[in-house]
């Protein structure tokens, strides 16, 4: 069965930042693809390149950044589109949740006005109409009392609240696209359920894609598709939900998945964190960035390993020795905790 056409394609995105100590390679080199409906988890470290990819493909980093590659909207070619034509994408094609809702609403201004003025930018309606939509888009995201909310300004609502308004304002033009920027981040568990929660209700009522970006392998587990691992600017792996989950090849993802919290039977959790820390990505030397931590790196590693096809028909991933990895690999997470640790035979020599 042929696979739809994607709406959003990312290919050979890369995005340097020059500074006083060299040039930052942020972003080196990703691509991904997105299509109708479906839902993209990009999850990875800070600093793994994973939100200065998403504003580089909504054209809102800094004039310092150079991006080149390619990031197209139905066929429409977004990297170096003016900014005045690409106005007319963002917030109507293609819509972005940031991670602080609190940074994203204007202070002074009440929700209700926000949320119509988002409306009224990309269409010729009637104030009237507008604030309507707003309180149908309040309702729409589950706030209790969306007239009287519509009222309110930021500050008066809680955070989870707030973050339901941002979600609201990126729903208000039905887009194509919905990128969300570590929407749960700060947020208590309860919350967090409720925010993913209106998240699905925002994707079913706008038929939108959605790219879901966060450091959480947990948040995306359940509503992902497809899984793409960020390491250092690149993709390490890649693959569905389960591929990545059940069966990954890569020990940073099994890294990933061994720093998770896990309750045992006698009510214990055991999580163990990744030793070391992500490398500066001024002048990365040769091979693979992971290396320094990875207890499976040996002198010959060579050069940085490429994505490549392990399990058809689209788990992929960035190692030497993947087939090794995948052997240490239970399902548990303890194999995880063992091969960072060099508990694993194979390790480092």
């Amino acid at each position: 069965m042929a696979q739809p056409e994607p709406v959003l394609a990312v290919d050979a995105l890369v995005v340097r930042f020059p500074t006083a100590d060299g040039v930052v390679e942020a972003v080196r080199g990703v691509s991904w693809s997105v299509g109708p409906g479906q839902v993209l988890g990009i999850v990875g470290e800070s600093g793994a390149g994973k939100s200065v990819s998403a504003l580089a493909v909504m054209g809102l980093l800094p004039d310092p950044a150079v991006v080149s590659g390619s990031a197209r909207l139905r066929g429409a070619e977004l990297v170096g589109m003016a900014p005045r034509v690409l106005n007319r994408y963002r917030g109507e094609r293609l819509a972005m949740i940031f991670q602080d809702p609190m940074s994203s609403l204007n202070p002074v201004r009440t929700v209700g006005w926000q949320l119509a003025e988002a409306v009224r930018v990309h269409h010729e309606v009637s104030r009237r109409d507008a604030r309507s939509r707003a309180v149908e888009l309040l309702e729409l995201v589950g706030i209790p009392n969306p007239r009287q909310r519509a009222r309110g300004y930021p500050h008066e609502l809680s955070g989870g609240m707030r973050q339901r308004v941002v979600i609201a304002m990126a729903m208000a033009n039905d887009p194509e696209v919905i990128i969300a920027d570590e929407p749960t981040t700060a947020l208590d568990v309860t919350v967090q359920a409720q925010i993913l929660e209106t998240l699905h209700r925002a994707r079913e009522a706008t038929g939108a894609a959605m790219v879901l970006i966060t450091h959480d392998l947990g948040v995306v587990a359940g509503v992902a598709d497809e899984v793409i691992v960020m390491y250092a600017g690149r993709v390490v792996e890649r693959g569905g939900v389960d591929e990545v989950f059940y069966r990954p090849r890569m020990p940073y993802t099994q890294a990933l998945l061994g720093s998770l919290p896990r309750v045992g039977p006698d009510g214990s959790g055991r999580s163990v964190p990744i030793p070391g820390a992500p490398p500066s990505l001024i002048d990365l030397p040769p091979g693979c960035p992971f290396a320094p931590r990875c207890s499976f790196a040996r002198a010959d590693c060579g050069d940085e390993p490429v994505l490549r096809l392990v399990e058809p028909p689209r788990h992929q991933v960035a190692c030497h020795f993947s087939e090794q990895v995948a052997s240490a690999w239970g399902g548990s997470g303890e194999p995880a905790a063992r091969a960072v640790n060099g508990e694993v035979s194979g390790g480092r020599s």
